[in-house]
């Protein structure tokens, strides 16, 4: 038998596919695990043990699904939006706005059944949010407790094509004014041949040189409409076009900023046309009909193609780049540096992937959107040697993580450049992505708690800046509370923490603290009543407690104390590919006798074969007092593992304390038969 001493320097190709698991042919399958539960990936190759949450607030109803969105002001100013059944609430500074002790809220129009279809694009103080069954609308912030979310009066458009048939249209006067009679000489050419109807009201229509709103409708021939800019004369005409955005036709269901234009696309009528606003004039879609266009007039552009397939999202970078349900294409004044006008515009297609209804997110000089299925996620980004944009599969080595479909995404710049996912099943799968360094990890994230007899469910995550160097990753998370749904709003801690203090360990979800004089009583702990918690009590361990009547009783009194929901943080390698002297060691009988782990200010660790024979690493002395934490370790520690000789040759490290652990790599010592 052959004794070698093997090594794993890194983990950056994160979690596999159990598809590759006869694969150590492949370069990252050495650097791959077989699982990364609850664990990141960092760009420099180690495996650290997720920050926990800290709860925030209840949702305003439990009983609904709720989504988060961001609104970024500056990196000053930022908030965190609760959108749920006809209202948005609101956060900073990771709390909830208050007015005079309740939550602040707006009404909208939003339906639980429509939050997630909704889109959005900010500009400095104010969002525009679209969604097909609802008009154009803008929220407007000018304090932390003054939002105002309004309809979106557009300007003289955008219009669908001008009229081609006989029917004239007539008006009772032609000037500036409201209570204006408009009468069609016949419903051919008006909504497909039925004439006006009632979900006309609020639509612009342009009659000659002029254009109006619709206020009332009285029959299939005759609205009541305001005329907004004078049209010349009461005799009929020909010359007429109905406004694009109604409810009749639909509302755009994607919104973008591209080169100081506000661009919009796919009404449900017109699923494939993009209308650009006046450049430096977002709500003016006047297109200039019938005159001589200029350069910064508004422009409606339908791409061509074989099939009809619905625009999905836009990402705007140096190009603009539009998914649909049946490829990707990109937006261009067609020269290198040509801004996009009416008579340049150029749209062509780069792939064939198609996208699902989710907004891309925008990375470096690449655009990661979802695909059609949601089973994949493709990293769009332009490619010299075929002088267009490619899209490769971001999980082609780790398909399983995305089982299910992903429905919502965000991503977080800092600290580790990680894209955050939302599974259809409710469990949090991550990427760690840095292509520069050729780093595309993923990992899964299960938090603590249970909803029913499953594991907790995060419905929605979204992502803020702030001053200082870590992004904030929010969320809401579903649990059974006490034989109730809860769905909680909390947001993950920070990576980084004082390895020189133990109590600034933040490794528990739905997280509360406390810091005062020493006591024995925490309260406060409403959110978790009747749940199994684990505690951190001065930097140090404490045993589990049951929270009753919204507190608990420790055993010894502490000053600072944090209090949560327990979780596992898991990582199990791949089968190990080292010791053999006549070709590969896989499928030969080894035995792994004992592993070195090079840490990072890490306390506590389990080191095994399977989950049932874990030899815990010792980092406390008998000089250490019991009631006290000890200072992270970094190092090596050694320990005897607890193998059987087997064809596998797995290793598994598990954290289940409420304390920090990066595993930098593994050293085991091995012997394999060769036989």
């Amino acid at each position: 038998m052959a004794r070698v001493a093997a090594q794993i320097s890194n983990f950056t190709a994160g979690e596999l596919s159990p598809r590759l698991d006869g694969r150590n042919d492949l370069a990252k399958y050495s650097a791959g695990c077989a699982t990364v539960e609850n664990m990141v990936i960092y760009p420099h190759g180690a495996a650290a043990r997720r920050p926990g949450t800290t709860f925030i607030a209840e949702v305003k109803s439990s009983a609904a699904k709720t989504r988060i969105i961001p609104f970024e002001f500056s990196t000053t100013q930022t908030y965190i939006l609760e959108l749920g059944n006809q209202y948005i609430r609101f956060y900073r500074d990771n709390g909830q706005i208050l007015s005079g002790g309740s939550p602040y809220e707006i009404s909208t129009p939003y339906l639980t059944a429509e939050l997630f279809d909704i889109k959005f694009a900010q500009s400095a103080d104010v969002m525009y949010i679209t969604h097909p069954n609802h008009k154009t609308r803008k929220l407007s912030r000018t304090g932390h407790t003054s939002w105002t979310l309004t309809e979106v009066d557009f300007t003289n458009g955008p219009y669908l094509d001008t009229n081609t048939s006989t029917t004239t249209l007539t008006t009772s006067a032609h000037t500036v004014g409201t209570g204006r009679t408009l009468t069609a000489s016949a419903v051919t050419g008006i909504n497909s041949d039925t004439g006006f109807q009632t979900t006309d009201v609020g639509r612009l229509i342009r009659f000659r040189d002029g254009y109006g709103k619709i206020t009332a409708r009285a029959d299939t021939l005759n609205v009541t409409i305001e005329i907004l800019v004078d049209t010349g004369s009461t005799s009929a005409s020909t010359d007429w076009n109905l406004g694009a955005f109604s409810d009749t036709t639909g509302h755009p269901s994607c919104v973008s900023f591209f080169e100081q234009r506000l661009v919009f696309a796919a009404s449900l009528s017109q699923p494939q046309t993009v209308f650009f606003s006046k450049s430096g004039d977002y709500e003016n879609m006047d297109a200039n009909i019938g005159g001589t266009v200029a350069d910064d007039d508004a422009i409606i552009y339908t791409i061509a193609s074989n099939q009809v397939n619905a625009i999905r999202f836009m990402a705007a970078g140096r190009t603009l780049i539009i998914g649909t349900a049946g490829g990707e294409f990109t937006v261009s004044g067609g020269g290198d540096n040509d801004a996009v006008t009416p008579t340049n515009i150029l749209i062509k297609k780069q792939s064939n992937h198609g996208a699902a209804n989710t907004d891309a997110i925008a990375v470096a000089n690449a655009t990661l959107f979802l695909q059609r299925a949601k089973r994949k996620i493709r990293e769009l980004a332009y490619n010299f040697d075929v002088d267009g944009y490619i899209a490769p599969d971001l999980t082609i080595l780790a398909e399983h993580v995305t089982d299910g479909g992903i429905v919502e995404m965000a991503y977080q710049e800092e600290p580790l450049a990680i894209i955050w996912c939302v599974r259809n099943d409710g469990e949090l799968v991550a990427l760690t992505y840095q292509r520069e360094q050729q780093v595309v990890a993923w990992h899964r994230h299960v938090f603590g708690g249970a909803f029913g007899s499953s594991k907790a469910v995060c419905e929605s995550v979204a992502v803020i800046p702030t001053e200082d160097s870590e992004y904030e990753l929010y969320m809401i998370i579903k649990r059974t509370i006490n034989g109730a749904t809860k769905r909680y709003v909390e947001y993950l801690n920070t990576f980084n923490f004082d390895e020189s203090d133990n109590t600034s360990f933040n490794f528990l979800d739905s997280q509360l603290s406390y810091s005062g004089s020493a006591a024995t009583t925490i309260s406060g702990l409403s959110h978790l009543e009747g749940q199994t918690v684990s505690v951190l009590a001065d930097g140090a361990t404490h045993p589990d407690k049951t929270v009753s009547s919204g507190s608990i009783t420790l055993d010894r009194s502490a000053t600072k104390v944090k209090v949560g929901l327990g979780y596992t943080s898991l990582l199990k390698t791949m089968r190990i590919d080292a010791g053999a002297q006549n070709g590969t060691s896989q499928a030969k009988t080894k035995r792994i006798y004992e592993v070195t782990a090079r840490l990072y200010e890490s306390v506590g660790v389990e080191i095994g074969p399977d989950l049932n024979n874990m030899e815990r690493v010792p980092f406390r002395t008998s000089s250490d007092p019991m009631d006290q934490g000890i200072p992270p370790f970094t190092g090596d520690k050694e320990v005897e593992f607890r193998g059987n000789y087997d064809t596998d040759g797995f290793m598994i490290v598990r954290q289940t304390q409420p304390l920090p652990l990066t595993i930098l790599s593994l050293y085991p010592r091995l012997v394999t038969n060769d036989g």
